[in-house]
C-alpha cells in the first residue's frame, strides 16, 4: 500500500507444493544465499526487501508458506492482504503445476483482481527432466492475467527479474486504484458546496395552455 513521500510497502506470499523451491527463491533473491540442504519450511516466514523503483522507495515483506497439505488450511491466513503471490512449481513435477491452478483459482475467488500473479516455473537447472511443457505454462498464465516466468534458484536465473517485474505490476495496481480514487475525492468536496432544495419547496406547476373550442 501507498504511504506519504513515496513509499510503499508490498506484501508478497509464495505458494505452492512442498519441495517446489519457494524458500530457495526467496532466500536467492532477499540474501543471495542457496542451500542444497534446504530444510522444509514448517510454517511460514517472512523476509524483507528494500527496493527504489523510479525515485520511489518499496518495502517488500516477502511470505515464504509452508507447501505441505496439512498447512493449506493456513493459507487465507497469509495471502488475505496480500498485493501480489508468487505461484511456484517444479518444472519436473506436473502434479506441482495443477496445484498451482488450484491456488490460482481460491486467489482470483478471493481476491479479484486486486492481486497482482506471477507463476514461476522454477529448476530450470533440471531442464532434461522438465514435464511441464513452456508452452502449456505460458498458456494458461496469460489466461489467468499472471505473469510467467522460468526460474532457477540454484543457477540464480530469473529470480531477480520475476520480484522486480511483479513490484512494478503491484505499483501500477495501486497507482492506477489512486487514479480513480482521486476523481471521486473531488466530486466528494465539490457536493459539499452544492445547496440543496428542501423537499416542501415544490417547483410551481408547468403553466398549462388550453385550446378553447372556437
Amino acid at each position: 500500500m501507498a504511504s506519504n513521500s513515496g513509499s510503499y510497502n508490498f506484501k508478497v506470499v509464495l505458494l505452492g507444493e512442498g519441495c517446489v523451491g519457494k524458500t530457495s527463491l526467496v532466500l536467492r533473491y532477499v540474501e543471495d544465499k542457496f542451500n542444497t540442504n534446504h530444510v522444509s519450511t514448517v510454517q511460514a516466514s517472512f523476509l524483507n526487501k528494500k527496493l527504489n523503483i523510479d525515485g520511489k522507495r518499496i518495502n517488500l515483506a516477502i511470505w515464504d508458506t509452508a507447501g505441505q497439505e496439512k498447512f493449506h488450511a493456513l493459507g487465507p491466513i497469509y495471502y488475505r492482504s496480500s498485493n501480489g503471490a508468487v505461484l511456484v512449481y517444479d518444472i519436473t513435477d506436473e502434479d506441482s503445476f495443477q496445484k498451482v491452478k488450484s491456488w490460482v483459482k481460491e486467489l482470483r475467488k478471493m481476491l479479484g483482481a486486486d492481486i497482482c500473479l506471477v507463476i514461476a516455473g522454477n529448476k530450470t537447472d533440471l531442464e532434461k527432466n522438465r514435464h511441464v511443457s513452456l508452452e502449456d505454462a505460458e498458456n494458461y498464465a496469460s489466461k489467468v492475467g499472471a505473469i510467467h516466468f522460468q526460474t532457477s534458484a540454484k543457477l540464480n536465473k530469473g529470480v531477480e527479474d520475476m520480484f522486480l517485474t511483479l513490484t512494478q505490476k503491484m505499483l501500477e495496481t495501486v497507482e492506477e486504484k489512486e487514479a480513480q480514487n482521486a476523481p471521486l475525492s473531488r466530486q466528494n468536496s465539490q457536493r459539499r458546496n452544492v445547496v440543496v432544495v428542501d423537499d416542501d419547496q415544490v417547483p410551481p406547476p408547468p403553466t398549462r395552455q388550453c385550446c378553447g373550442n372556437s
